[in-house]
């Protein structure tokens, strides 16, 4: 990463150039993806800015005074936040100080010190719950969703009667939301959907050509490709069918998108952005009224506890949603009281010696 021969004016910021450059080389021959690596780098410049020192005479008490200064002030990090700036920092670390890359050799030619780890178990956040999230974000109830569909639709409403234009993109965006819930999908998946990814569902062919969805954008693995997924039509939301059919028969085609595979696109004829998507939903959530700790995310949330509350085997839902693991998908779910005390009334019915012995 460093020219040999090349006598550098500044050499300090040459060499911390150059580790930066070899650490996101590094990450790149793992296929880590470069959304991934940008804010990771980012990071690391924030925090030698914020240090004041370069990587081989930072020390573990410049960790504590970045983590102290997250923490505190009007809008303190979340626990999530800073566990994964210091994860950040750490693996930065572990790449400087390790001999095979050169660099402790380097540096202690070049400035007489070299870099070392800043990041242990004394100085940084464990990872001691499941659930890191904000304590306020959980599924929605049905009646929050069904308030979040009636603010989407009467956002069409209002727009057609002041005469304005905006009232396509104003479908679009319901029934964006309304095929995010009904498959469970996150952000990303919703974005790169094409219209060849709804396929028809010989065991339901009732539902024509959305009786299933195949994903191709899943969440990948550390350095591998998107996962796929087959997402099935069920009952319960089968009213989703005559809305994606209202959708690509009527209002699609008035956006004129040519040959465009998008399912969902722009006044522009392009693909819609996970930053619209984004913006999309909070403009909605604030019509609807609900709390402002709710995005998008949380319609996938409510579909994984939906689909156990209506009685779907927990195998089911974890691959309709694409985990590796039951245990994550446990995670997303919160049953309603309603539905843990009809499990109960069920086991009271089913055994009712139960009832008969107790205290």
């Amino acid at each position: 990463m460093l020219p040999e021969g090349v006598r550098h004016l500044d050499p300090e910021t040459a060499v911390f150039d150059a580790m930066l450059s070899g650490w996101e080389r590094q990450q790149q021959s793992r296929f880590l993806r470069p959304e991934t690596m940008a804010p990771r780098v980012r990071l690391i410049r924030r925090f030698a800015e914020f240090a004041g020192l370069y990587p081989w005479r930072w020390t573990p008490g410049e960790v504590e005074a970045f983590t102290a200064d997250l923490v505190s002030g009007a809008r303190p990090r979340a626990h999530s936040t800073i566990r994964g700036y210091q994860l950040t920092i750490r693996l930065f670390c572990e790449f400087i100080t390790d001999p095979r890359y050169g660099w402790p050799t380097e540096c202690e030619q070049r400035f007489g010190q070299v870099p070392a780890q800043i990041c242990h178990e004394w100085n940084t956040v464990a990872h001691l719950s499941d659930v890191e999230g904000q304590p306020g974000r959980r599924a929605l109830t049905y009646e929050e969703v069904q308030a979040l569909f009636d603010a989407a639709d009467a956002r069409v409403e209002q727009i057609r009667s002041r005469g304005r234009k905006g009232s396509l993109a104003a479908l679009r965006d319901a029934a964006i939301l309304k095929t995010t819930y009904a498959y469970g999908l996150r952000r990303r998946e919703v974005a790169r959907l094409d219209l060849a990814d709804f396929r028809l569902n010989s065991r339901a062919a009732g539902y024509g050509l959305f009786g299933s969805v195949q994903v191709r954008y899943g969440k990948a693995s550390r350095g591998g490709p998107p996962k796929r997924r087959t997402v099935l039509t069920v009952p319960e939301m089968d009213w989703i069918v005559e809305v994606l059919n209202q959708w690509r028969e009527e209002i699609r085609p008035l956006f004129s998108p040519a040959a465009h595979p998008a399912m969902w696109v722009t006044e522009r004829r392009g693909r819609i952005s996970i930053n619209y998507l984004n913006e999309m939903f909070t403009r909605t959530r604030q019509d609807a009224g609900l709390d402002g700790v709710h995005d998008l995310h949380s319609l996938r949330h409510s579909y994984v506890t939906h689909l156990l509350e209506f009685g779907y085997p927990p195998l089911m839902v974890q691959q309709q949603v694409g985990h590796a693991y039951q245990s994550t998908t446990a995670l997303y779910t919160s049953v309603s009281d309603e539905f843990r005390n009809r499990l109960l009334e069920q086991s009271l019915h089913d055994h009712p010696e139960l009832w008969e012995t107790a205290p």
